[in-house]
């Protein structure tokens, strides 16, 4: 089900800068109507910018989704497409505080499930909408470093997937961005490991942009800016084991860094 951003009513969260800011750009410039919504207040920057209506906010809690859904139907009328892009990636495995292991879960997985909660009445009752959840490659792959990442991208994907299967008949476009490695301050904060594993390989957030505008003119629920991902995820899903001890072979590299 393809999606036309011309004069379409978009709300991008997370759009204080890397791909949120990107996305915002590219639908701006492809003639769509815009609120951009951040934590931080960056994002004022990026509306001004773009003669968008920036709400600053958290995105995630019940609360703020509410509050970003309605301020958003009150400028552009209705809510065309909700990009779910907002994300957190603390490092640790299962010693990684409590505090950081429920906010990546209420940041990567909650947002997108309260998002829908409040935006899919309306939704149906017009017969359409879209979705579009930025999920990253760990949710088809994992997170080497961040369990709690990996743990809920994969929450995501798995949310994203329902909602497609649920209600594609009925109008409702689901669509999951999942890049590996992408040059923004996230893939920054990851320090040498994260540069290890992904730098080589990184693109930009204007090229995941430039992707996903491509994509909604199609109907693939996966957006894949690094195609390579897709054979990955098939031999993860076909091969295993070897697809594990590959990962393990990548996990004792990382510690010989230290």
């Amino acid at each position: 089900m393809s999606f036309e951003l011309k004069d379409s009513g978009v709300v991008i969260t997370g759009a204080g800068r890397g791909i949120g800011a990107a996305l915002a750009r590219k639908f701006k410039s492809s003639g769509a109507r815009l609120v951009v919504a951040d934590v931080d207040s960056s994002v004022e920057s990026v509306a001004a910018e773009l003669g968008a209506h920036a709400v600053v906010g958290d995105a995630a809690s019940e609360e703020g989704v509410s509050r970003l859904v309605a301020e958003a139907r009150s400028v552009l009328g209705e809510i065309d497409m909700y990009c779910a892009n907002a994300g957190i990636a603390p490092m640790g495995g299962p010693d990684a505080t409590e505090e950081d292991w429920a906010r990546t879960w209420d940041v990567n997985v909650m947002s997108h499930v309260r998002a829908a909660r409040a935006l899919l009445p309306d939704w149906l009752e017009r017969g359409r909408g879209h979705f579009l959840a930025t999920v990253s490659a760990a949710g088809l792959l994992t997170s080497l470093g961040s369990a709690s990442y990996s743990v809920t991208k994969h929450g995501a994907l798995a949310f994203a997937e329902w909602l497609l299967a649920t209600y594609k008949h009925r109008g409702i476009g689901v669509q999951a961005i999942c890049p590996q490695g992408v040059r923004t301050q996230m893939l920054e904060n990851t320090g040498p490991r994260g540069k290890f594993l992904m730098d080589e390989s990184a693109i930009t957030a204007e090229q995941v942009a430039d992707t996903v505008v491509e994509a909604l003119r199609g109907d693939s629920f996966l957006i894949l800016p690094h195609p390579e991902v897709a054979g990955y995820y098939a031999a993860r899903a076909t091969q295993t084991d070897r697809w594990l001890g590959g990962m393990n072979k990548l996990q004792r590299k990382l510690e010989e860094l230290r």
